[in-house]
């Protein structure tokens, strides 16, 4: 029986809808900002600060650490706390996602939240891209300009595959990891609908 939805994504995917309306309807806990409030509370690190740091040339980890927090309300977090550098993100992460993990019945966004749980068999994942101009529309309708909305599709993702391949070893996306991939041009609806199906099927199965 899975217990737990990863939702891994490319930026500007819709992933965060999604992953808000399956939690919805499986009456399950959605941990996408409440997960960064915990994270900054193990790690000891005020969520609320308003950072600098993109302003700033970053140094490597420094830069690699903010790409799971970029371009959402992460953005804002303050990393230059000396306690909370990139290997101590990874280590809390682990270790929060770990306990969100056993209590079940929930949905966690990214955060690397597929490679810290990959060896568990409650846990079903999934990875949400999109072609280039759905991203920018989806990010549009947000409110962002299209020129800021490029920029962020060329470079987030490309820096996660940094911080994967140095934290992790492996490629980003790992297509091994996730039991299925899905193109979010064809719909949130149709999306989340072809989620639920693949994962009561396979749960099916193991009966």
């Amino acid at each position: 029986m899975y217990r737990v939805i990863t939702i891994e994504r490319e930026y500007g995917s819709g992933a965060a809808e999604i992953a808000r309306e399956l939690a919805s309807l499986l009456g399950w806990k959605l941990w996408d900002k409440d997960l960064t409030a915990e994270i900054a509370r193990v790690a000891d690190v005020d969520p609320e600060a308003v950072s600098c740091c993109e302003e700033r040339v970053d140094s490597t980890f420094q830069r690699l650490v903010k790409v799971f927090w970029r371009g959402s309300y992460e953005r804002s977090m303050h990393l230059e706390n000396q306690t909370f550098d990139p290997d101590r993100m990874v280590s809390v992460g682990e270790q929060v996602m770990n306990q969100i993990a056993d209590g079940g019945n929930a949905v966690i966004v990214g955060r690397g939240a597929p490679y810290f749980l990959r060896e568990r068999c409650d846990t079903f994942h999934v990875f949400l891209y999109a072609p280039r101009a759905e991203k920018l529309r989806r990010i549009q309708d947000k409110g962002v300009r299209l020129q800021e909305a490029e920029e962020l599709v060329d470079t987030v993702d490309r820096e996660r595959i940094l911080f994967v391949k140095h934290y992790f070893g492996a490629d980003w996306p790992t297509r091994s990891l996730y039991h299925v991939m899905l193109n979010t041009s064809v719909g949130d609806e149709n999306v989340i609908e072809t989620v639920l199906h693949c994962m009561r099927s396979l749960e099916a199965q193991s009966v």
